[in-house]
């Protein structure tokens, strides 16, 4: 597998769990970095030829601050040749209007830059009403909601992961 970096903020708890979890189902053996989005540089962000980015959805539908400062940044690179497996956290039931909108949202961005995004999974067993990162009946990426479904987690993440090292190829 070539170079892999999850990237997510070091100052979130629950997208903290699901990429150190993440990390977990690649095996030790894998060469999987974490790497903080408050802190990466662009020059970091370009070394890796996987991207595994983690974000929960704020509010009605917005991106965390710490990606949304990131944007500039993104905006200006060309990720041509690079894959992106986006995982996002949000709460289908007390947000169905949003559910991992900023999934969504950061999803657009990348693919407006050129990155390939990877790893779509399936929206069944899900109940919300709208969300910016539904394509189809596929999310765009792993979707998790700890406060209604938080004992499938471990499942749909090592799902996904097992899903990701075929496309991570």
């Amino acid at each position: 597998m070539q170079k892999t970096a999850i990237v997510y903020s070091f100052n979130t708890q629950k997208t903290g769990k699901i990429a150190k979890r993440i990390k977990e189902a690649f095996g030790k053996d894998a060469d999987v970095k974490l790497l903080n989005i408050e802190e990466v540089t662009p020059e970091e962000f370009l070394q890796y030829d996987n991207l595994i980015c983690g974000t929960a959805t704020w509010f009605d539908g917005e991106l965390p601050n710490h990606w949304d400062e990131f944007i500039p940044e993104l905006e200006d690179m060309d990720l041509k040749g690079k894959r992106v497996a986006l995982f996002g956290l949000g709460d289908q039931k007390g947000y169905p209007e949003n559910f991992l909108d900023g999934m969504g949202i950061l999803g657009e961005i990348l693919e407006a830059q050129g990155a390939r995004l990877v790893g779509f999974t399936s929206t069944e067993g899900y109940s919300y009403e709208s969300s910016r990162a539904e394509r189809g009946d596929q999310f765009i990426g792993l979707g998790i909601d700890f406060e209604t479904q938080g004992s499938k987690n471990k499942d749909r993440v090592n799902g996904w992961v097992e899903k990701l090292k075929l496309e991570f190829k």
